[in-house]
């Protein structure tokens, strides 16, 4: 399996009154390794152009993460359907590697003008295989 990584640093303000990484934060890693996934892949990244929602996401919680700490954030494919398909996600501290959290996220290929799904197109389809875990 190929994992497209990212790696982010913890700042003070992700933090709550515990001293641990919010859990809401951990949304926002992901979408951030979400967004350069969708970059490598290809995407259209203007927002005029832009052709996926997010359907799911989920984050199961490991071990704490702390402030000034950096996290990899490795994203690869699950699940491709003939307009959708699921990333799933690994966070892990990044001079350890011990895991964080797991989430996964589902996300569609979709027309705005007519509100509706819509099939992936070919070169995003093969784009994704490149980062499958299973097909």
């Amino acid at each position: 399996m190929a994992a497209h990584e990212i790696t982010v640093k913890v700042r003070f303000s992700e933090t709550d009154a515990l001293g641990h990484v919010s859990n809401i934060s951990y949304f926002i890693y992901l979408e951030e390794a979400r967004i350069e996934l969708f970059r490598a892949l290809g995407f259209e990244m203007e927002l005029e152009k832009w052709n996926v929602i997010l359907l799911s996401a989920t984050c199961n919680f490991t071990n704490q993460a702390f402030f000034d700490q950096k996290l990899k954030i490795s994203s690869f494919i699950t699940k491709i359907g003939n307009s959708s398909f699921m990333i799933g996600h690994r966070i892990e501290d990044a001079e350890t590697g011990q895991l964080i959290a797991e989430g996964e996220a589902g996300a569609v290929c979709f027309d705005f003008k007519k509100q509706k799904s819509e099939r992936l197109p070919d070169n995003i389809r093969s784009q994704l295989e490149k980062y499958a875990e299973e097909v």
